[in-house]
């Protein structure tokens, strides 16, 4: 019963939220604070309880398991289940839930109660989604994401911009995700119907679906379903275009839900519903998305090097991100699938740490442009040092989370795909380019505009430091990351190298 309080805890949150509105502007604040760090607190306790140590063939590999028939003509059922992937993603989903509501604290001004209404159904739905079994309330909490998304940009987008702007941003969101979402659910549908035409039987069940018998003419165009769904919101090349102008319009909070989190529904949704309903389709089309993950990594960073907008530029570094990821799930390498989760892990805390410096220098400076910048560093106190960090944290300098990500990535994936590899690590000189960009043009050069800039405030040094060191710890001890996403990348290794026949991979990343 705990997992659907994990998820009702948000709804009704956002819904006190609202009503408080009424009692202060600090009201509804803390109520969305307080409701993300109990999510946080939840989570963290499954974690320190849970045990994780690899189960015997057969076991079931799920920690907590909760079902209950919901529509039982049509097969649906309430069935919600926890393991060490989705108990990471829904702590770090209450984590960075927590840091929206405060680095939003003096951004949002007017409509408070709702706009955490906004942010709280967001995460919600993102909480949803990681614990859903069941297909049809998978797809339910996929959908539910996005009106309160498109409210987030639409309603508090960034105040430099035109209204017009911000609601062209919002629905050209609305639209991706929503016409993509409508292929995941022909898919699903699809897939149901065929189990019905099998067994006689309607079941949206995760495990019965996984044991149907797909037409080989039939399961590569589902697959492409779940697989277009998930790419336009990992987001892949060239299914991106909602992604730059929907950060760059979106408050602080909505671009830091939005890089840290909502991206990480389309890895998880890959690793827990694409690849392990059809896994010799994900075989036979590794190439084709190992590819898309290559022209990812590299357009992706060649397009942050021409960027004037600060969060521009932080919106193109994390379709190069994404790319590795998306390389990773497709290698089939047990290594190479946990460095995915740890840089999918990393990537929420450095790109979290960006957008918010990028929202602290707009509150000081009133621009985004960074041609307008320059000269910050020794007049604007701590932000440029803490600039500089997680610049090194986004490149992947050792000892920082995303550097464990991306070397267990490369060292895995190099046996089945070397040239990939050395291509994708193009990615990475890129990366070196982009960031001496960003700090030269922001902290460096002629100063632009005089006269003194505040200097942070204390909630501001909390996030960053925090961000900081969490950096740092993963980056110096990620085991507890490696040790809870074990038997999900095993099992997924083994699938692959099931599906593969002759090209068998070893759950060590080796090719024999």
């Amino acid at each position: 019963m705990i997992l659907v309080w994990l998820i009702v805890i948000p709804f009704l949150g956002g819904l006190l939220c609202w009503y408080s509105d009424r009692w202060g502007k600090q009201t509804p604040r803390w109520i969305a604070l307080a409701t993300m760090l109990f999510v946080l607190v939840i989570s963290l306790w499954l974690w320190v309880t849970g045990d994780f140590a690899l189960p015997a063939k057969g076991q079931s590999q799920w920690l907590l398991e909760w079902r209950v028939d919901w529509i039982p003509r049509f097969g649906i059922q309430i069935h919600l289940a926890l393991d060490g992937l989705s108990l990471i993603l829904v702590a770090l989903t209450g984590f960075l839930g927590a840091l929206a509501v405060l680095c939003s604290w003096q951004e949002v001004g007017d409509r408070i109660g709702f706009f955490h209404l906004n942010l709280l159904w967001i995460l919600g739905g993102v909480v949803g989604v990681f614990l859903a079994l069941d297909l049809f309330l998978f797809f339910l909490f996929w959908e539910m994401m996005l009106v309160p998304m498109y409210f987030l940009i639409a309603l508090w987008g960034h105040s430099g911009s035109a209204g017009q702007t911000r609601i062209r941003a919002a629905t050209r969101f609305f639209i991706y995700t929503q016409a993509s979402g409508l292929l995941m659910l022909v898919a699903i549908l699809g897939l149901v119907f065929i189990h019905y035409g099998n067994t006689g039987e309607l079941s949206f069940s995760y495990g019965v679906l996984r044991q149907t018998e797909v037409p080989d003419a039939i399961a590569p165009w589902l697959m492409l379903g779940f697989f277009i769904a998930f790419a336009v919101k990992l987001p892949v090349v060239p299914l991106h275009g909602w992604l730059p102008d929907a950060h760059t319009q979106a408050p602080t909070a909505g671009s830091v839900d939005l890089a840290g989190i909502l991206l990480k529904t389309a890895a998880y949704g890959m690793l827990r519903f694409g690849l392990p309903l059809f896994p010799e389709e994900s075989v036979a089309f590794a190439p084709v998305a190992m590819t898309l993950g290559l022209v990812s990594i590299v357009y992706g960073a060649v397009l942050a090097c021409g960027q004037q907008d600060i969060k521009r530029l932080i919106a193109y570094t994390s379709i190069s991100h994404m790319g590795f990821v998306l390389i990773a799930i497709y290698s089939g390498s047990e290594l190479a699938i946990q460095g995915a989760i740890v840089l999918m892990v990393a990537h929420a805390f450095s790109s979290a740490g960006l957008f918010i410096l990028s929202g602290q220098l707009y509150e000081r400076l009133h621009t985004r442009d960074m041609r307008k910048m320059g000269g910050l560093w020794g007049r604007l106190p701590v932000l440029p040092g803490f600039t500089l960090c997680f610049i090194a944290a986004s490149l992947g300098i050792p000892a920082t989370a995303n550097f464990v990500g991306e070397f267990m990535i490369m060292f895995g994936t190099f046996p089945t795909a070397p040239v990939v590899v050395v291509i994708a690590s193009s990615g990475l000189v890129l990366a070196a380019l982009y960031s001496l960009i960003l700090m030269q043009r922001v902290h460096f050069g002629p100063v632009y505009r005089e006269g003194p800039l505040p200097g942070p405030h204390w909630r501001e040094y909390f996030m960053m430091l925090v961000l900081l060191a969490l950096v740092l710890l993963v980056g110096l001890y990620p085991q507890p990351l490696l040790d809870t996403t074990a038997v999900l990348a095993g099992n997924i290794a083994e699938l692959f190298a099931g599906a593969a026949g002759d090209h068998l991979i070893d759950l060590s990343g080796e090719v024999r």
